[in-house]
């Protein structure tokens, strides 16, 4: 019976853990420096991405993404935030301004 009860004190101490790494982190967007963005500091380029591509094609009210052009903007604004400062929104916008 001991054991039983270790066990499931065990599971439930690793549960309980589990739960605390799933925390949810609030991040505005807008805020994001290329620094940041270049050295992984707030959250995977990947991610923030898809996120700006939502928000921007939702802006002009565009329902479809072309993810060819998702993965090149994204480059971009990587190359941009490499060799210049600010916020990544302004990247976006300066890369998506000079692809037009």
């Amino acid at each position: 019976m001991k054991n039983a009860s270790r066990a499931l004190y065990g599971l439930l101490l690793a549960s309980a853990s589990t739960t605390a790494c799933l925390a949810q982190t609030t991040v505005d967007v807008a805020k994001i420096t290329c620094e940041q963005l270049v050295l992984l500091q707030v959250a995977d380029p990947d991610h923030l991405a898809i996120w700006l591509s939502g928000y921007y094609n939702g802006k002009r009210n565009t329902t479809t993404v072309e993810i060819e052009q998702v993965k090149e903007t994204a480059r971009k604004v990587r190359s941009y935030c490499l060799y210049n400062k600010g916020t990544v929104m302004e990247a976006v916008e300066r890369v998506m301004a000079s692809s037009k």
